[in-house]
């Protein structure tokens, strides 16, 4: 199959019927073999019945429903396990993504090797006090901390080669951080495309201010675990040294100042205190990575990496 589009959606009854119909020209127009992925995240509305009515005119279209709400990202989770397509399309259901954008999209992968194309909306029509500027912080900062070069991480247009999302596990709230998943999953040509915003014509934004603090919070999860989960004793180990150094040597000097005179009032000073809470902030760090390291190494998961090729086996 050439293509399987994911699309999450909750409350969008409104927008599925023309969002099908102008993915079906896109497709038959270039003659593309297909799949259109629908997740119901929990709707409130009629929206299961809508996909249910799109499945019965066009085969192509499948869907995926949830009991209740749980989050964008399980229903990505869920969408990338279904998924057959050489090439996967994710985006919004509320008309603001473009399908005309997937012909590009999927040359990108497929004739300039890329691992990840990731949209970016270059201009956009959302309110820019609450939306816009919160945004533009938290992908600098993303960019900083990933070293992965894009604008828009959490644009919802993005083509995969197939194998990149059968490589990662998206869940929590990640869906915002899936090139820096993939990145630590080993895919590394990750590029950019500007693509087309347009203005929402049905429904509201399901997304508050809430998403920026998850964001943030997400970011240093996912950062952690992208480079210590198989080994958390060189970050616990590393740190919890420092502070017991640090607190080793303050405690030698304030001995040492005990002995040479005898009126040194030891337990009067903040270096005294000091020392006493580095060492135990040092112990308890080294024995967290220590713990986390007998974790670690009794996972079933321990030597999961992901292989590209095999040969002779």
């Amino acid at each position: 199959m050439d293509l399987s589009i994911v699309i999450p959606l909750i409350d969008e009854a409104e927008s599925l019927p023309e969002l099908s119909a102008w993915i079906e020209k896109v497709m038959n127009e270039h003659h593309y073999s297909y799949e259109v992925i629908f997740v119901d995240d929990g709707s409130t509305d009629n929206s299961w019945q809508v996909i249910e009515d799109l499945r019965s005119k066009n085969p192509s279209i499948k869907g995926i429903k949830f009991q209740r709400n749980y989050g964008k990202s399980a229903g990505l989770h869920e969408a990338f396990r279904a998924a057959t397509g050489d090439v996967v399309i994710t985006m919004d259901a509320d008309l603001q993504d473009s399908p005309d954008e997937i012909p590009e999209l999927r040359r990108m992968i497929l004739e300039e090797g890329y691992d990840l194309v990731s949209g970016w909306k270059k201009k956009r029509y959302d309110n820019t006090l609450t939306k816009n500027i919160p945004s533009k912080f938290f992908n600098s900062v993303t960019r900083k901390v990933s070293g992965i070069k894009l604008h828009d991480f959490n644009c919802g247009l993005k083509a995969y080669r197939n194998r990149v999302i059968k490589g990662i596990e998206v869940y929590g709230e990640m869906h915002r951080y899936i090139p820096v998943l993939a990145k630590w999953s080993g895919f590394k040509k990750i590029g950019e495309k500007v693509v087309e915003h347009r203005a929402r014509k049905y429904g509201v934004s399901k997304f508050g201010w809430r998403r920026f603090v998850n964001g943030f919070l997400d970011l240093l999860s996912i950062t952690f675990v992208g480079k210590f989960s198989k080994r958390p004793m060189h970050f616990f180990g590393l740190w919890g040294s420092v502070f017991f150094l640090i607190g080793l040597g303050i405690s030698i000097y304030l001995i040492v100042s005990k002995i040479l005179d005898a009126s040194f009032a030891l337990t009067n000073r903040p270096g005294f205190y000091l020392s006493l809470t580095s060492l135990i902030i040092g112990m308890q760090l080294f024995l967290a990575g220590f713990i986390g390291e007998l974790i670690s190494r009794n996972s079933p998961n321990r030597n999961s990496y992901l292989i590209e090729k095999k040969t002779g086996l």
